[in-house]
């Protein structure tokens, strides 16, 4: 029930905007159609001005969080100086240069000289080596994307976009005016509307992984005023996931994506250790874990996926693990010293991750595998090398094998695992990669279609086939570019992209779906990069796999080139993912005579 206040303030605004609404029923259907109409726009616009929009002229300095004017600050807070000369650069060409004693990326496109940061905001990357694209650069590392125009991130992974700088062309020398701050972290934050006690709708998210999070603070972002709740199992706030097979005593506070004091500053409510039990779409309510319902407008869904645990005699016993959560990672890792005996089933990128990571500290590792070679994602040859480069390190392997039982200790833990070859293997701790299921279940009997493997199937807008309900991140059955498929892809930066997406289509801009899927993996110091998808019927490899400097081209029947690896050959995974979707398509008649002359044809 509204108070006579509020009561009033409806009233009064619906009939401004010629509203009809009873003094009987106050829903917020009426705030709805008024704040939608207005106040998103409104901030809306007051954000391309403060941007810079198009031009990147206004400057891009870090500002409170519900501020929308525009306050230029102490002169002391900024530096200005010329970097170069006009001509030292040339069209679709990117380079660093000194501002201050910081670096500023300076590119020229379209004739048009922009000054950006100079570092990835994600972890730092120099993006003068990564690809440029149409109007924009992207990441040589892990494929993250932002605009020339404002520095905003268009493609993931990580939460910020780069600062954007004044540029001046006075008499063939460019002048750059920044903020010294953003110099230094060659990051901000996004310009949020501020919370309206009179916007009453309320968007819900649910799940606090890579997707909901970035959702929650891009419907901020893009001019949502109303309320907002995330709702999470985890009993942490959202975190960089990717890190916990690589650094599993990473301290909670160190991986964060966003501390309390954001979420509280934007108004996101967020609900820890707390899951949905069940959803009424057609009366748009959910029921919670602990017992609570709260009636939405809109809501997201991105409930992501639970590991898979085997079901095998012994597999109750203690010190068997999956790796999913930052709870898993510290119990794992609590379990491990120099005399521990290590056993892990799976040879996906979890496990094979896990392995690096524990073979430094434990006496023995042991991997086990029911395939030939490991991480068949990237074929036979390439699977095989790096089986012999972990060997290289230590890691022991059981392929084409698996667990028949596990044999336990008197106290209750695990002490040996019996194999279907009939041979037994020392272990104290167990870690099981061997897949996951899709957290769909409570929505069973909410209408919402489910296919049979647990994904839901959206269309380029991440909409459901029931209205005002989205769905992205692992669960969603999601259209590709460039293709007439759909595909449910578990990659932490295509699921952070979801999340801008939807927050977009939740506040009415009608943004489709154009990302090329990109994933990444480090084991022991090398980094492996693939982007694309598809079944590949071919495959061709350049340069040397021993020397674990290689690009792999990925080929369907058509001799379409669906995706590309590599290893060591930075940036040539990030070019063909911009090269892709720019909507360019490379040939395998195009790679034949100069396999990367397609380079240079990127702006052709």
């Amino acid at each position: 029930m509204f108070s006579l206040n509020c009561r009033r303030i409806i009233t009064k605004l619906c009939s401004q905007h010629k509203i009809n609404i009873t003094s009987q029923v106050f829903s917020h259907q009426a705030a709805t159609q008024l704040w939608t109409k207005n106040i998103q726009q409104n901030f809306l616009e007051s954000q391309k001005l403060i941007m810079g929009a198009g031009s990147c002229k206004a400057f891009s300095h870090r500002r409170s969080n519900n501020a929308v004017g525009h306050n230029c600050g102490k002169s002391d807070e900024y530096v200005e100086q010329v970097v170069c000369n006009e001509n030292d650069i040339g069209e679709n060409e990117m380079k660093n240069f000194d501002l201050g004693d910081s670096k500023v990326l300076i590119v020229k496109q379209n004739g048009k000289i922009s000054a950006v940061g100079a570092k990835c905001s994600h972890y730092g990357a120099l993006l003068s080596t990564g690809a440029l694209g149409d109007g924009r650069i992207r990441c040589p590392w892990h494929g993250a994307c932002f605009s020339l125009a404002n520095g905003d991130i268009e493609d993931f992974p990580g939460p910020d976009p780069i600062p954007c700088y004044q540029v001046k062309i006075e008499q063939g020398q460019v002048k750059v005016r920044a903020k010294k701050s953003e110099l230094q972290s060659n990051k901000r934050t996004h310009v949020m509307a501020k919370r309206q006690e009179n916007d009453f709708r309320t968007y819900i998210v649910v799940g606090g992984g890579p997707s909901g999070a970035i959702c929650a603070e891009n419907l901020r972002a893009k001019g949502f005023t109303g309320r907002i709740v995330m709702i999470t199992n985890e009993s942490v706030l959202p975190y960089d996931r990717p890190k916990l097979s690589k650094i599993m005593d990473a301290n909670a506070d160190s991986v964060l994506l966003r501390t309390q004091q954001f979420y509280d500053d934007n108004s996101i409510e967020v609900m820890l250790s707390t899951s949905a039990s069940s959803l009424d779409a057609e009366n748009k309510e959910i029921l919670l874990s602990n017992g609570y319902k709260i009636k939405y407008d809109k809501i997201y869904i991105a409930t992501g996926a639970s590991a898979r645990k085997l079901s095998i005699p012994g597999s109750d016993l203690k010190n068997i693990f999956v790796l999913r959560s930052i709870e898993d990672a510290h119990a794992i890792d609590e379990q491990l010293g120099e005399e521990t005996h290590v056993a892990i089933l799976g040879v996906s990128f979890i496990g094979m991750e896990a392995a690096a990571y524990c073979v430094k500290k434990v006496e023995k590792v042991t991997v086990i595998g029911r395939d030939a070679y490991p991480l068949r994602a990237f074929g036979q040859e390439v699977g095989e090398r790096l089986m012999e480069y972990f060997e290289e390190k230590d890691v022991n392997f059981m392929m084409n094998n698996g667990i028949k039982e596990i044999v336990g200790n008197d106290d209750g833990t695990i002490k040996s695992l019996k194999m279907f070859d009939g041979s037994e293997l020392k272990a104290d701790v167990l870690i099981m990669g061997v897949g996951t299921t899709f957290n769909t279940e409570f929505l069973k009997n909410s209408g919402i279609a489910i296919n049979s493997n647990g994904s839901i199937d959206t269309n380029k807008y991440l909409e459901t086939n029931i209205p005002d309900v989205y769905v992205g991140g692992d669960i969603a059955n999601a259209p590709l570019l460039n293709t007439e498929h759909r595909e449910a892809i578990g990659h932490y930066g295509l699921a952070q992209y979801h999340g801008k997406i939807a927050a977009m289509n939740m506040c009415g801009m009608k943004e489709e779906l154009k990302t090329v899927p990109y994933f990444w993996t480090m084991l022991f110091g090398k980094s492996i990069r693939y982007a694309g998808h598809g079944r590949a019927s071919e495959i061709k490899i350049e340069g040397d796999l021993e020397e674990m400097q290689f690009v792999v081209f990925y080929m369907n029947n058509e001799g379409k080139v669906i995706a590309m690896a590599s290893c060591s050959r930075d940036p040539i995974v990030s070019q063909f993912a911009e090269y892709t979707s720019m909507g360019k398509i490379l040939t395998k008649a195009d790679i034949e005579s100069d396999p990367f002359g397609w380079t240079k044809k990127m702006h052709e």
